[in-house]
């Protein structure tokens, strides 16, 4: 028996091994099914996946046989990835000097062994797709062109590994970085809306305390500065609200009253006796969702209708609908409308369609980037139609789930 010698690049082709993190790993049915395939199509007993780690033969995949791993120095899959041809094929261990006084063919009955090697893409070769057979044959050419064929399918799903693990890694960053984010946006919120709030307090105190001593001139810096704070506060509570989007959903849905969301939605915005809000069904619809977060998106909807109204009236209505597989909610209005260059953007962060609302303030454009970040986590759409001078009508599109204790 000769012991194959270790390949000139050993150490590099065991850190390429080791990089996949697939030796000891459990059985997997995506590997299984190509060792049963194959020793069905090479017509075996036995058929395995075995990788070459340092000292021994790890079977990641064994069809025929109990062992998960053997002793290197005895392997017939040393000296496959030595050899330079494309498969090594042994249709009698017991006549080849390479074998002759090998334990396995006793032991293990391995007298006929075919064995291609295992290849990533930098060249190194990790081990073999073998079949093993307890008597002389041989392969004809399709066998062996399966065979060949079969192992590079094994190396597609090392790469596939390999990106999953990237995946995975790149996600907990992603993760690390947006918790990081969030408390970023918390501290910030904390660390510049009391001295805000300071601001403009002082800024009224002074208009107030002195509107019969200072300028005209002086008394509109106050009055920009007052509104300079307001706008910065408007932006901090805006941004706080997207990172902290995500806290508002749940894994778990709630039965939501339709008729008492919009009514609730109602009392917060219909103050201006200049706005009317309608609604449909009038009477009570329970639908499954998250309450605090379609709260916050048809909120955030009407709230826009009413700041960008230019209508002496400025009318709302928040109609929904039961569909077979999904329910839609309608929130319509008879604003200023949307260009059609610009809709496409509304539901971007900080885009804004319109200069100033009804108010002359600026808007923020992180209402509908929030509501379009929470329909998200819905697993829901929206679509969004607009004529300039008649009005706005987006739609959003909720998947339906069956309804608690029904």
């Amino acid at each position: 028996m000769k012991t194959a010698p270790r390949p000139s690049n050993e150490k590099l082709r065991q850190q390429a091994l080791e990089k996949y993190k697939i030796l000891d790993s459990l059985p997997e049915d995506s590997y299984d099914d190509i060792t049963r395939i194959i020793a069905s199509i090479c017509d075996t007993p036995i058929a395995l996946i075995s990788l070459l780690d340092n000292d021994r033969n790890f079977f990641k995949s064994r069809h025929g046989v109990d062992l998960s791993e053997a002793p290197r120095d005895l392997s017939f899959c040393s000296h496959t990835i030595i050899s330079d041809d494309d498969i090594m094929v042994v249709n009698d261990a017991r006549e080849d000097e390479r074998f002759i006084g090998n334990p396995s063919i006793e032991e293990e009955n391995t007298v006929f062994y075919a064995g291609v090697p295992l290849i990533d893409k930098e060249g190194f070769k990790l081990g073999t797709l073998c079949v093993f057979d307890g008597k002389p044959r041989e392969l004809n050419k399709t066998q062996m062109e399966s065979l060949k064929s079969m192992a590079k399918h094994v190396t597609l799903l090392f790469e596939e590994r390999l990106k999953n693990f990237e995946l995975e890694r790149i996600q907990d960053e992603l993760k690390v970085k947006n918790q990081e984010l969030k408390d970023f946006a918390g501290i910030v919120t904390h660390d510049l809306k009391t001295p805000l709030s300071h601001i403009s307090m002082i800024s009224q105190l002074l208009a107030a305390d002195n509107k019969d001593k200072f300028s005209k001139d002086s008394m509109e810096y106050l009055k920009l500065l007052e509104e300079a704070g307001f706008n910065l506060s408007r932006y901090i509570d805006g941004m706080l609200l997207f990172y902290q989007s995500d806290e508002l959903v749940s894994d778990e849905l709630d039965n939501v009253n339709f008729k008492e969301l919009v009514e609730d939605i109602i009392a917060m915005t219909g103050k201006d006796p200049s706005v009317k809000i309608s609604y449909s069904p009038a009477e009570p619809t329970i639908i499954r969702s998250s309450k605090a977060a379609l709260h916050q998106i048809l909120l955030n909807f009407v709230n826009n209708s009413i700041k960008y109204g230019d209508k002496k009236t400025t009318r709302v209505s928040l109609d929904l609908f039961d569909h077979e597989d999904y329910y839609s909610i309608s929130v319509s209005d008879n604003g200023r409308g949307i260009p059609e260059d610009k809709i496409d953007h509304v539901f971007n962060l900080f885009y804004t369609a319109d200069d100033e609302d009804r108010h002359g303030n600026k808007g923020t454009g992180i209402g509908l980037a929030t509501a379009k970040r929470l329909l998200n986590h819905l697993d829901g759409t929206f679509d969004i139609q607009s004529e300039v001078g008649k009005g706005t009508n987006i739609t959003i599109f909720l998947p339906k789930f069956p309804n608690l204790n029904s």
